[in-house]
């Protein structure tokens, strides 16, 4: 008798140890999944919906694409500025931060049909000295025009040669130290 009790009593207790084994696995994989969770929550901010204006004017009308800004200026009579640029550029950055910030070119901004491209786009007339970015075109009337006469934008809608900046190889590229200009 005295050996089943020692059988029984064997076996009960590798019971005993078995599930408190379980019981230690399962809490150790719960304590894993709750630990997962809070870093995920609290290592990532969440993220606001890009709008059209990425990061260069949130309070200014922007415009989604190239056609539907060209039929805004048109049958607004606003001329139309084009930014060209890339989120990984430190060039784009830079003039970005600065056009976001300056209040008389937010201002200044206000009396354009806007659009920012982050894109290269086929069309050979939005490119007339090359592909590179920042670059700014304007097209149509210029900012200087409208304040001095009531004529309308350009109706040939065709990008502005006489707006460039100051550099000869790239007309239409500008830094943040020419928000002077």
């Amino acid at each position: 008798m005295k050996a089943l009790f020692l059988i029984s009593g064997a076996a009960m207790e590798k019971s005993y140890m078995s599930v408190f084994l379980l019981l230690m696995a399962i809490s150790c994989v719960l304590a894993k999944d709750i630990g997962k969770k809070e870093t995920k929550e609290t290592s990532t901010k969440p993220k606001l919906p890009q709008t059209l204006s990425r990061g260069w004017g949130d309070q200014l009308i922007w415009t989604q694409t190239y056609e539907e800004a060209l039929y805004r200026s048109k049958n607004s009579n606003k001329p139309l500025m084009i930014i060209h640029h890339l989120d990984d550029c430190p060039h784009s950055q830079a003039l970005k931060k600065v056009f976001a910030e300056h209040k008389e070119i937010q201002k200044l901004a206000e009396k354009f049909i806007l659009l920012n491209l982050v894109y290269e786009t086929t069309d050979k007339n939005l490119a007339p000295d090359g592909q590179y970015v920042p670059r700014i075109l304007f097209i149509g009337l210029s900012y200087a025009l409208q304040l001095s006469s009531s004529s309308f934008p350009d109706p040939s809608l065709t990008v502005r040669a006489d707006i460039t900046g100051r550099y000869s190889n790239r007309l239409y590229a500008y830094e943040p130290s020419d928000i002077s200009l």
